[in-house]
Parts: structure tokens; sequence; C-alpha cells
């Protein structure tokens, strides 16, 4: 597979690439907090995925989702 690149030769990822990314996430999360209804743990990770949607800057996209994420359900989970 052939990733799409930048105008200075940096790959890119895909919308649809960004998209499988953030599910990976609803999935490694869900795994790791078991306890909580998978439900929960979806509408955590997509609220916090929507607040990058203006963003222009991609490249770290579900990482970022992904910490913004467990710091979330650490919060929900820590009482």
């Amino acid at each position: 597979m052939e990733w799409p690149r930048n105008s200075q030769g940096r790959v890119i990822m895909s919308v649809d690439e960004e998209r499988r990314q953030v599910e990976l996430v609803v999935d490694r999360l869900a795994v790791e907090h078991a306890g909580l209804p998978r439900h929960t743990v979806e509408q955590i990770v997509h609220d916090v995925y929507a607040a990058f949607d203006a963003g222009v800057v991609r490249d770290f996209v579900p990482l970022l989702v992904e910490r913004s994420a467990k710091r979330k359900i650490a919060a929900l989970t820590s009482f």
C-alpha cells in the first residue's frame, strides 16, 4: 500500500485511515476498561474526536484522541 504524501514528501494519513485508527482506540480502551459499557467508551472517544474536527494538522489526531479519552475515562472511574 502506498501512503499519500504532502508537498514536502511526508506521509500523511488519509481520512479513512484516521477514522480506522480512532475505532482501534475505541477497541483498545473498551478492553482496558471492561468495567465500563462499550457504548460509554465509544461516546467518550467520539466526543473527543469531534473536538479535533476544525484542526488542520491531522498527523497525531488518533494519538491525541486516545490520550484525552484515557484522561476522561480515568476521571469518570476514579470516584
